[in-house]
């Protein structure tokens, strides 16, 4: 693997990945629509694994008991989903810099996906 990197929009934040992330999938729940405005699409890796540049600007939003979301609070972009109990992050597909070498695994929370589109890659969905 060669390294993969990424940031924010405006660079203020900036990541390198010790190793490759894996499960990549779209997640089409409420909260993920409405705080990335269509769905997320993320990989796992645990955290230890993250290297941060600017971690300063890194914002966290505690959008349940068991998770939270990592931001960039210059620019607002969204770089991470963890759940707080656990020894792993999340990271957004669309923040790393150039080709991956990653697929969509699957989807998850299709039960709440937006009606104005459809999923069509024939990809394993889960309803939550």
């Amino acid at each position: 693997m060669s390294t993969l990197q990424g940031s924010c929009n405006c660079g203020a934040v900036k990541f390198t990945l010790a190793q490759a992330p894996t499960d990549a999938s779209a997640c089409h729940c409420t909260q993920c629509r409405k705080q990335s405005g269509h769905y997320f699409a993320s990989a796992n890796l645990p955290k230890e694994a993250v290297a941060l540049t600017g971690g300063e600007n890194l914002t966290w939003y505690q959008a349940s008991e068991k998770v939270r979301r990592g931001f960039c609070s210059k620019c607002g972009s969204w770089l991470f989903w963890e759940p707080v109990f656990r020894d792993w992050t999340s990271v957004a597909l669309g923040s790393l810099d150039g080709a991956t070498g990653l697929n969509l695994e699957r989807h998850i929370f299709v039960a709440h996906k937006g009606d104005y589109y459809a999923i069509c890659d024939g990809l394993p969905q889960s309803e939550n």
